[in-house]
């Protein structure tokens, strides 16, 4: 792979964790309107699906086999409703901050999916830069920057279980991007997330012009620019380097919901800060193929 190539991954990357770090302080502006976590994963996944319904259709992307399609479909209720509900719970639980943190174990997983389904090697810098990541985004999510008072453990379960859900992606996706584009990819995953999500909760259209805003610009702009450039950054760099460069999400989705939502942002959370942009660029300067 060309050096420029590689570089154009981790920018599309980054734009992902740019996207995706809008998260939790648009959802809160959502819930704090009196939306409930699951009827916000609601609207953002049909938000997002029916974004890039549109985009496969006019570009003539949806010719797919309907056992595919199904495949796609299914998975959709676990990485996408799954995903996006548990998300939710987190970011209402436990913290908008603590949530996205917790979010981020998810590289753990991806080494391990990567390994066991691509044999992918795991170099000691990629081992080092992921311990360094999630030492970082620990100290993010212990720096206070969550909702005040006694943890809630649902919300860390639901956390580490966005965790897990966000993990699959990664592989699932590589594995299908060389027949199907993102869009297509996307467009029935996110509809069967959707349909998964719509089963669980009784969603009103019943909102102020404001609230509808918002819900379009949480399925936009994390649920389809976010993919969008996320499938970009996946042609170009591997697995384990682009679930680590995606720890930037947690850094600016602390400091979001510090700016926003008073959050609190300590020393520690700067240092954790600081850690996981170290992991960034160690992996952006390792010569190494994988």
């Amino acid at each position: 792979m060309h050096q420029s190539d590689r570089l154009g991954g981790y920018v599309w990357i980054l734009l992902a964790a740019f996207f995706w770090s809008l998260i939790g302080v648009i959802s809160k502006i959502c819930m704090n309107a009196g939306l409930s976590p699951l009827e916000t994963a609601f609207w953002r996944a049909a938000f997002g699906g029916a974004f890039f319904l549109g985009h496969a259709a006019l570009s003539g992307q949806l010719r797919i086999r309907p056992r595919d399609a199904c495949i796609f479909t299914v998975f959709g209720f676990w990485g996408v409703g799954v995903f996006f509900g548990a998300t939710q719970y987190a970011i209402k639980l436990s913290g908008a901050a603590m949530a996205v943190v917790l979010l981020y174990t998810a590289p753990v997983w991806v080494a391990f999916f990567s390994r066991l389904l691509f044999q992918e090697r795991i170099s000691s810098r990629k081992i080092s830069a992921i311990g360094i990541a999630l030492a970082g985004t620990t100290l993010v999510c212990f720096s206070g920057g969550s909702l005040p008072g006694q943890a809630s453990m649902w919300g860390i379960a639901c956390g580490l279980l966005s965790g897990l859900c966000y993990a699959s992606h990664y592989p699932f996706y590589r594995w299908w991007q060389s027949r199907y584009s993102t869009a297509a990819i996307y467009a029935f995953m996110l509809l069967g997330g959707t349909l998964a999500l719509w089963l669980g909760v009784p969603a009103s259209l019943h909102h102020a012009p404001r609230v509808w805003f918002w819900l379009l610009l949480l399925g936009l702009l994390t649920g389809y620019f976010a993919y969008i450039c996320y499938g970009q950054g996946l042609k170009r760099l591997s697995l384990v380097r682009a679930a680590v460069t995606c720890h930037l999400e947690p850094v600016l989705s602390t400091f979001w919901v510090w700016l926003f939502w008073q959050e609190n942002f300590s020393i520690s959370g700067w240092i954790g800060s600081t850690l996981v942009l170290s992991a960034v660029i160690l992996l952006s300067t390792d010569k190494s193929r994988e």
